[in-house]
């Protein structure tokens, strides 16, 4: 069956910690990109720094809303969020309401991480491990904005550590609440100052055997081993969110069988049997556009 995702205004996919359009054939979201064009979507993809803060990476995305509603003669945008990507998503629309239609979390720590918070305990502030750490995410960030061939923009592994932990994300909501549940695991009001929220997430869940090919991806395969450090949310996370940290307005379902990268269809697509991370995205389009937007 044909798909028409073909949104009133344009869908922006925005990147999360370590993110990235594209590396040669390989795109971040992998396949996702696409499929929307295909089905009638116009879709950008901002590049914002790999490593920051939440406000920062905000503004940055701000920028380009605006160089997307110039191109495109679009009043508004929809933005999609991975990861990191929900809460800049979620800065941009709380300061500018009137420029963004729709904020979606994928996957998005929108109450923080307890993997961070267990890196934040790890890594004593200025102290050699922290140092370290800050040092190889640098240099991996360059060979990352290398080998895509992306500009060169500011990077802070240590002030987005911070912002992902629970603490910080506390800080961030306090001052931006836009789409957030009053209660624990519940959904959020939908639509706060013309701007529509919705989310979703995954699990991980069952036997690493009963992943089939998904269980020979590295990336799966370090997502279970981080899940180990979640307590409030143990066994009910996706190796790196928590599933009720992810609620955000509408809560479309927060239990997919997805790990954290899954939800942008990594590894290259390799994921568990039965759940299609790319369908998941196009009928979520197809949702916005019954929303008029």
């Amino acid at each position: 069956m044909q798909r028409n995702a073909s949104t009133q205004y344009p869908i922006m996919l925005v990147h999360g910690l370590f993110g990235f359009d594209s590396i040669g054939n390989l795109d971040l979201f992998h396949g996702v990109k696409q499929a929307l064009r295909n089905a009638g979507a116009h879709v950008f993809i901002p590049y914002l720094s790999a490593t920051h803060s939440n406000e920062l990476r905000g503004q940055q995305l701000l920028a380009q809303v605006e160089l997307v509603r110039a191109g495109t003669g679009a009043a508004k945008v929809n933005l999609i969020g991975h990861s990191q990507g929900a809460l800049a998503a979620r800065y941009a629309a709380a300061v500018a309401p009137q420029h963004v239609a729709s904020v979606s979390s994928v996957s998005g720590p929108n109450h923080g991480s307890e993997l961070a918070d267990c890196l934040r305990q790890a890594l004593t502030p200025g102290h050699l491990p922290e140092q370290v750490a800050a040092a190889v995410s640098t240099l991996f960030v360059e060979f990352l904005r290398f080998i895509s061939g992306s500009p060169k923009i500011p990077q802070n592994a240590i002030a987005a550590l911070n912002a992902l932990t629970t603490e910080g994300v506390a800080a961030f909501n306090h001052k931006y609440p836009q789409g957030l549940p009053d209660t624990w695991g519940g959904n959020g009001e939908e639509q706060v100052n013309g701007v529509r929220y919705y989310s979703w997430s995954g699990t991980l869940q069952g036997r690493l055997l009963d992943e089939g090919p998904n269980a020979l991806d590295p990336l799966h395969l370090f997502c279970r081993n981080f899940s180990r450090f979640f307590i409030r949310e143990a066994k009910q996370n996706d190796g790196m969110v928590g599933r009720f940290s992810s609620h955000l307005g509408t809560v479309l379902r927060s239990d997919y069988p997805l790990d954290h990268m899954d939800s942008i269809n990594q590894t290259t697509g390799l994921v568990r049997p039965g759940i299609d991370p790319v369908a998941l995205y196009l009928e979520h389009a197809e949702r916005l556009k019954q929303a008029g937007i």
